[in-house]
Parts: C-alpha cells; structure tokens; sequence
C-alpha cells in the first residue's frame, strides 16, 4: 500500500469536542468520521481495525464450536411484546412504522429474534447443545452518545446465543465461550479483567464481564490484589469486617431524641446541622418490589445496589418509589423518613447493624432522631449487604480491602435458562417425548469497542500503540527520498518481501520531512517503523524502531528484511506464549 494513494486524513491538533483518548487519538489518525451524534464513519484505517478485530473474534467462535448466521437488524415489536422487553427496554428500543402500518423496532440485541427462530427449527434433544453467533449492526437510542465510538446509536456487536436440553449443557457451553472470548481478548493484546456481574436487561441468572482497565470507563470494578476476586460495582459484594458483628450495647443507654431540622432534607444538609459525621447517620429509602413498598436502611454515606435490594427481597422487579407511594406506604414525607415504628418491610443494610447508635429521619417535617440504637428502637430481623461496595471494603472471599478501578466493558456472557424460551415457547422434546423449554446462554463482544479499548489502553502522547495484530499495517516502511534512486529501491524490496510473508505494510512514499513522516507514523501506530534513508545506504545498514519503545536499532541492509521478519515473528511468539500462560492460568484457577 502507497500512502500517497490512501485516505489518510490525519490531524494536527484536538477536536474541540473529544475528551477521551480513544476519540481524539481515532479523529486525529484518520479512523473515524463523526456524521451525526453517536454515528460514526469508518475510514479505511480504522475499517482495517474493525475487521482484524472480527476476524479474531470469528476464529475463536468457529474453533469453539459455534456456528455463525446473520439475522435481521429490523425485528416486529411483536416479539419484543412477546418476551415482554418491550416496556422494560423502554426508550433505548429505537421504533419506527412502514409501509401498511406495522411497527418495527431496529434491534437493540438478538435474543427475541434467535429464540423465535430456534422454537421453528429445533424440536428434539437430538438437536442439542447448539450455538449460534453473528456479527451484526445493533441500535439504541442512547440519551447521550460520548466519547466517540464508546457509546454510539449504532455499533456493531457479535452476538451468540446457546441452546441446551439441560444445565449440565448450559455449563458447557457456557464455559467454552468463556474460555473463547478469554482467547480473542488475549490474541487482541488487550489487559482485560474478568469480573463477576449484574444480568441487567438481558435477564438470567450467572454473569460475568469483561473489563478493560482506563480513565474513561464508565463502569466501577472491584478488585481485591490478594486473592484475585473482582466484581463491577452492580455486583461487587462487601465481606465481613471487625464492626460487622452488632456490638453489645447497653441495656441503659440513653433514649433517642427528636431535633428540629427545618429545612434539611439531604444527608449532607443534615449531618452538616447536627454537626455530625456523615458515618454517623442512616438513610431509609423505599422502593417498589413487585409493585409492592419496602424500605432499606443503609448508612449515610452509602449508596443503595438496586440488584442486592431486589434479591434480598426476592422480587423480579424493583423500583424507586414516588413521593405520593412512599407518604401513603409510611405516612412520613420524603427527606425525613425513618425506621423507628416502621410501617412496611425493611431490610437493614448489615453496615447499620454494627452501629452503636445512628441519626435518623423521624417520620415528620423537619424532625430527626438522634441516639437511636439498632436492634432496640428498630428491628434487626432482616439485615443484609445492599449497599455498593467501595475502596477499602473488605474482600468477600478473603477479607483484604479492595480497590476500585474505572473499566470499560467490551464483553459480557450470561446464563439466561428459560427466560425467553417459556416466554416464547421454544420447546424440545426429551428421550420421553416430554415437551421441554430450551435453556440458554447469550455472550456479546463490542466490536467497536475492541478498538477504543485497544487505544485506551495503549497510547503516549505521540498517539495510538498498536497491538501488533490490530494494527491496520503492522510495518511502516519510511523512505526518506521518494524519487527514483537507490533509497526507493531499498524501500520497496524491504516492502515486497514483508507483504510476501503475510505481513500488512504500508510505504510512506509522501514527499515530506523525515520529522513530518514519523509524527504520523506515530499517531497512527503502526507497531514497527522502518526507515531507509540514504546515509544509512552507504554505511550498510537500515533503521527499525517498535512504537512500544523509545530506542531504534540498526540492522544491516543486506539482511535488512530477514531481520525484520525475525523481529515480528518473536514479537507473535511472545504473544503465542502470553495467551498460552494465561490459558494455563484459567485452568489451574478453574481446577482448585
């Protein structure tokens, strides 16, 4: 490939309207064109990317067994009302009507869709485990598209979906896209975590996500650096610590008292006028649990998980309560209320349990109850973790205090079971010829975000860092003379044998400065850069340099291209090895 002829458009400086890395270093190296909010357009370098990413991901998925379709983006909303998403996915579901009056929704995801089309072509056990994947444009109509191609409208994602007669299937199968998607992550150079997680939407049961380490990621993971637990922050639970148990407290401690606190509603606003620490202080909320009120009660300074609250009452659904549902469930208006003669369910968070005495609401405008003593003045029947774990909580496996660290997701797997096949109907019979519902799996890969991920999480202040099997080229060659000559020569044999041993290069034949050329070359990322140039011609010797590193090397130009062949083949070699120690890793984890 001739620079000369390529679409290149790469930028001096940082568009104004781009923060995160992977958005200014793709805008400023030519990938990606912005055509409308959360719409991207990729340029040939960045197509490149894209497809190295789904070339990677297919190979993985075809030797893991599973077998690749491709469905409809346009779907009927009547399936979405079958499964009964079509509330609960709300306003993310982008609608539309054609032609004859019928609705149709541009999918968001494929599970209404393979499960209608499993329940017309599978009908016996003979026909499982099966997989089925695709590699497919997906829309939702995302609030608020950021960060460039990190929340988009529309994206490209794999999808796969499992089918399986029972969970000794599902366990299989599941585990076989695990260990799949841990190979196409490790084979993209990626520094991914694995971390336990919230099914979401989706539905099901087991989850886990992957999660890429950077600034920008918009998910919280939870990770303990003794023993390897991590979690995302919907999931992450809280370990036991010395104040977990309910101290033994007084049988003559002193009564609660009411205070006058006109005009504090908030926490904050509370504990600032009673001048106590935030730590000190309880907060009840209420929510719906299958439509139904119940009340939570965590320390001041803690946040609610909505997943933990929905399981400890186990409810299917769970929502914040209005202020008109919270004044007619308790009779105490919203910003004051409390648990003291609590009138509805309540789970006490077990941070609050361990506290000696707690400032509460006192179930009146403008009252707050100082003094107040767990397990006297208010029940500790049902306490539970239902708060987000935080930095310093205590590991749940091993009791050592986590960190917390931003990540990006760029993949998620889930065990789902019969969610959609008994809302849908997709049945098999068994060796008894007893109608069955087929359990499943779903497992999603971010296509697009591979590649913001890949720049996240390898990049300098001279541009993106390539892993070697992303990059768009693998090799620029660099000649400093571009008219005919020697250099040229040089230049073009180098490039001829690379790309005749299977390698991407591309021949920055542009009549420019040297220092012009290795900035771009640079901001691209293009993993090994090689120039030829006319002093080194008549000294013998070529200069190579990797994007990772800060020195260049000289070789000689006779064996200039043997050298460099022998430099990118042990750069795979070491990249075979990493992805082999991590699978030996994954199995010795999985063995103990």
């Amino acid at each position: 490939m001739r620079w000369s002829s390529a679409l290149i458009p790469t930028l001096k400086e940082t568009p104004a309207d781009a923060v995160a890395p992977s958005h200014v270093l793709l805008l400023r190296a030519g990938m990606i064109r912005q055509l409308g909010a959360g719409a991207y357009t990729y340029l040939p370098l960045g197509l490149r990317v894209l497809r190295k990413a789904e070339a990677l991901i297919r190979e993985e998925m075809d030797a893991a067994g599973a077998f690749e379709l491709l469905m409809p983006a346009l779907q009927p909303v009547e399936l979405w009302k079958e499964s009964g998403r079509f509330e609960t996915f709300g306003d993310l579901l982008m609608k539309l009507t054609i032609s004859g009056g019928h609705h149709m929704a541009l999918g968001p995801t494929h599970e209404e869709v393979i499960t209608d089309l499993v329940r017309d072509l599978i009908s016996s056990y003979k026909q499982l485990p099966i997989t089925l994947y695709q590699i497919q444009t997906k829309f939702r109509d995302e609030p608020r598209p950021r960060f460039g191609i990190l929340r988009t409208r529309e994206f490209l994602m794999k999808d796969a979906y499992s089918f399986d007669a029972d969970v000794d299937q599902l366990n299989g199968s599941y585990d076989a896209m695990f260990e799949a998607y841990c190979r196409i992550f490790d084979r993209c150079g990626l520094p991914y975590v694995v971390v336990e997680a919230e099914s979401g939407p989706i539905g099901g049961d087991a989850s886990h996500e992957f999660m890429v380490p950077c600034s920008t990621g918009e998910d919280k993971v939870i990770q303990c650096v003794a023993c390897g637990y991590a979690a995302n922050q919907e999931k992450a639970e809280v370990g036991e610590s010395p104040e977990a148990a309910p101290p033994a407290r007084s049988a003559d401690a002193p009564a609660f008292e009411a205070v006058r606190t006109p005009g504090q509603k908030t926490i904050r606003d509370v504990c600032n006028f009673l001048k106590v620490d935030e730590k000190t202080s309880g907060k009840l909320l209420v929510y719906l649990a299958d439509g139904k009120p119940v009340a939570v009660l965590l320390r001041g300074d803690h946040e609610a998980n909505e997943g933990k609250v929905r399981r400890a009452f186990g409810a299917a659904t769970l929502a914040p309560a209005d202020p008109d549902a919270i004044l007619k469930a308790t009779g105490a208006p919203i910003g004051f209320l409390g648990p003291v003669d609590i009138k509805i369910p309540m789970i006490v968070d077990k941070a609050v349990a361990a506290m000696e005495t707690v400032v509460v609401g006192g179930n009146e405008v403008d009252v707050h109850i100082t003094g107040v003593v767990p397990g006297r003045d208010f029940k500790l029947d049902r306490t539970a973790d239902i708060r987000n774990a935080d930095e310093g909580d205590p590991c749940p496996r091993c009791g050592a205090a986590m960190v917390v660290k931003a990540g990006l997701e760029i993949g998620h797997v889930f065990k789902l079971g019969t969610k959609y096949s008994k809302a849908m109907g997709a049945t098999y019979l068994d060796e008894k010829g007893t109608e069955i519902p087929v359990i499943m799996g779903c497992y999603g890969i971010g296509v697009n975000r591979i590649v913001a991920a890949a720049v996240e999480a390898g990049h300098d202040a001279n541009g993106i860092i390539w892993p070697l099997n992303l990059a768009p080229y693998q090799v620029a060659v660099v000649p400093l003379q571009v008219k005919p000559g020697p250099v040229m020569e040089a230049a073009e044999a180098i490039e001829k044998k690379l790309a005749e041993a299977g390698y991407d290069v591309i021949l920055d034949d542009r009549d420019q400065r040297p220092g012009f050329k290795f900035k771009d070359v640079d901001l691209i990322g293009f993993p090994l850069r090689v120039v030829v140039g006319e002093r080194g011609l008549k000294e013998g010797q070529i200069e190579i340099k990797w994007r990772h590193e800060a020195e260049a090397q000289t070789v000689p130009l006779a064996t200039a291209a043997d050298s460099i062949l022998a430099e990118l083949k042990a750069a795979e070699e070491k990249l075979h090895n990493a992805c082999l120690v991590n699978r030996s890793k994954r199995q010795a984890a999985k063995s103990s």
